[in-house]
């Protein structure tokens, strides 16, 4: 049993004070405890040492001087999550030089509230987008001023034959924009440094005042390739506000859905990282296999990406019989292809002399830093919301977490080669055993001074939605934490002491969201 700390009084017979919940499950606000910052802080602290993840820890103003923080903290070991909260104003101290995984998340209180946290070691705007603050923010940006990404402090390392590279926002192909910043030695890197925040759209602030006609579009372009994902995330989120579950066959179209995501965006990936490498034979064949399970996708719902398919309550098509006849036959199809291209590049040794010892992160610094999904998994760590937090239809059918233990390139890519293969499997599982029934539920109105945790393992790994609600029942604040929040700063770390040629393979092997971050 967790102690609460007496509010008025401040006393406590046991240092940690958070509110143990479920995946998905509903609670009342009024429930969780509030608490002096030392037993926040001490809270946070020990969790982390006893293995806990902070998956999510953000700000909402309470009136016009006091901002209530909020942590959610992940028991991977437990399937348990936590929630505390504080009250802060103009500043409190920073976690981060204990505690780096909340190194970000203090960066993105401080641009979004004004609320400083003292201590940081390197407070840097998170997206850049013009300050809603109420007054000036932790920059002295008054309220809705802009800044150029490209302006402002950038870590540096000076000495003789030091150089710095800068690359971007604009990039060569189509791909999203990002400001990287390389401090080298000759070819060594001393440190790469992140710029992100050109693809802000202020999704969160929209979803304020929700859900309406709009919420599930916006959920779906959260992170485009990611749209079942975050889709998934949000349906549990509003499953578990108006205690609507999903019908089981549902759920399991669900799950063949995020399981077809994952094998695209895998697929995509290892062939990119052949690219990268101009090993051809694989990068080709990968190129037009991620094609193959896009076309599975749209076989279901007439979206390639998965728009439209879920939806609260349920999906929105269903399958017969001769609709999951041909989704295997192509399934097992794409598979036999894959298999042989994937095999040459383990088989290939100036494949394998590339991928092999670049970009290694240790387990420890991953625990650290907070990493999640593939990118966590190759260092060795076990962690999958579907095996540890699950909800839907990975209640019925767990998937085995695919790990390996060298955290390098290759790791990250014999990761996902995994979990395609597991994925499959997992396919054919769910189309024997479809269960017969309806494909959608009724929406009940959602609770009025509500709360809820919403996880859900992306091919990038967790994602994470808090959701709460006010007096009429509608959205009061809706956090969202894509995977990529947590692991730009692992693409950073890969790259210390890492030749600067070995960028393109690490940022690959990494593959994170750029508009996933800036929401």
């Amino acid at each position: 049993m967790i102690a609460f700390e007496n509010a008025a009084t401040g006393a406590s017979s046991n240092s940690l004070a958070y509110l143990p919940i479920r995946n998905c499950e509903s609670f009342c606000i009024d429930d969780i405890p509030v608490v002096s910052f030392e037993t926040f802080r001490r809270t946070i602290l020990k969790s982390i040492d006893d293995g806990a993840r902070l998956s999510s820890f953000f700000g909402q103003m309470q009136d016009a001087e006091t901002l209530r923080l909020f942590a959610v903290l992940a028991q991977d070991a437990t399937g348990t999550l936590g929630i505390v909260a504080t009250d802060v104003q103009e500043s409190f101290p920073s976690l981060t030089p204990e505690c780096p995984q909340a190194h970000r998340f203090e960066c993105e209180i401080a641009e979004q509230w004004g609320v400083r946290p003292e201590g940081h070691p390197w407070l840097k705007m998170v997206r850049y987008h013009r300050s809603y603050a109420a007054g000036c923010d932790a920059w002295g940006r008054t309220a809705g001023q802009a800044i150029d990404p490209c302006v402002g402090d950038f870590f540096q390392v000076a000495g003789e034959e030091v150089h710095e590279v800068a690359v971007g926002p604009v990039h060569a192909g189509i791909i999203e924009p990002g400001h990287l910043r390389f401090q080298c030695h000759g070819e060594n890197v001393a440190h790469l440094e992140i710029a992100l925040g050109y693809q802000h759209r202020g999704i969160e602030r929209a979803l304020i005042g929700g859900p309406n006609k709009r919420t599930a579009h916006q959920m779906e372009v959260i992170a485009g390739d990611t749209t079942v994902g975050h889709s998934l995330a949000y349906c549990q989120v509003l499953g578990a506000l108006a205690s609507t579950p999903a019908p089981a066959r549902a759920g399991a179209l669900r799950g063949i859905c995020l399981e077809l995501e994952r094998m695209a965006n895998h697929a995509g990936d290892l062939g990119a990282l052949a690219g990268d490498v101009g090993f051809l034979p694989t990068a080709s064949f990968c190129g037009r296999l991620r094609g193959s399970f896009l076309n599975m996708t749209a076989l279901l719902c007439g979206n390639r990406f998965g728009r439209g398919m879920l939806l609260p309550g349920g999906v929105r098509y269903d399958a017969d019989e001769a609709r999951l006849e041909d989704l295997i036959k192509r399934l097992d199809e794409t598979m036999r292809d894959l298999t042989g291209a994937i095999d040459l590049l383990w088989e290939t040794p100036s494949v394998m002399a590339r991928f092999e010892e670049t970009g290694a992160i240790s387990l420890d610094l991953a625990r650290e830093i907070g990493l999640v999904g593939p990118a966590a998994r190759a260092c060795g760590a076990e962690l999958d919301v579907r095996h540890d937090f699950p909800a839907g239809i990975y209640r019925f059918a767990s998937i085995p977490v695919s790990t390996y233990h060298s955290g390098d390139v290759f790791a990250r890519a014999f990761v996902r080669w995994l979990e395609i293969q597991r994925s499959a499997a997992f396919i054919h599982e769910q189309v024997r055993s479809l269960p017969q029934g309806p494909i959608q539920a009724a929406m009940q109105p959602l609770g009025a001074n509500m709360a809820v945790v919403s996880m859900a393992e992306g091919w990038r790994g967790e994602i994470c939605h808090v959701a709460m609600t006010n007096e009429a029942g509608n959205f009061s604040r809706y956090k969202i934490v894509d995977p990529s929040f947590h692991n730009w700063f692992g693409l950073a770390q890969a790259l210390r002491n890492q030749q600067i040629s070995d960028f393109p393979l690490c940022n690959k092997s990494f593959n994170l969201s750029y508009c996933g971050h800036d929401l």
